[in-house]
């Protein structure tokens, strides 16, 4: 009954920030997931429903690395994603905490994007 409770206030928080926080084609959000293994981040364009940028720790450039759902991993992939936007073009975001508390591994990740050049 807990788990069903925590996960239902969760999916409200998430519904929440969305509604606030939209991506368009010069500014889109970055949104970042984490489970209990992996981190997944995207640059997403919600005008057209297509992501610009992604880097995950499971992709192929990052798999070598060794990185996990921590503050250390999540430091690296705010980095990676950080550049691979500004590779793009990308210049400035929204930031989506995808329902999370901004402390630890987010707030790491969103550092780690903003000294790569990331505006949000």
């Amino acid at each position: 009954m807990h788990l069903e409770k925590k996960q239902t206030l969760r999916q409200r928080r998430i519904w929440r920030i969305r509604k606030k926080v939209k991506g368009t084609a010069d500014r889109p959000r970055l949104c970042v997931t984490f489970t209990n293994l992996h981190i997944h981040a995207q640059a997403i364009d919600d005008g057209t429903g297509r992501t610009l940028v992604a880097a995950s720790t499971v992709s192929k450039d990052q798999r070598d690395a060794k990185l996990r759902a921590n503050v250390a991993g999540a430091s690296a992939l705010g980095k990676a994603i950080g550049e691979k936007a500004k590779a793009a073009g990308i210049g400035s975001v929204v930031f989506d905490r995808h329902g999370r508390r901004y402390h630890g591994r987010v707030k790491a990740f969103a550092d780690a994007a903003r000294e790569a050049g990331l505006n949000f």
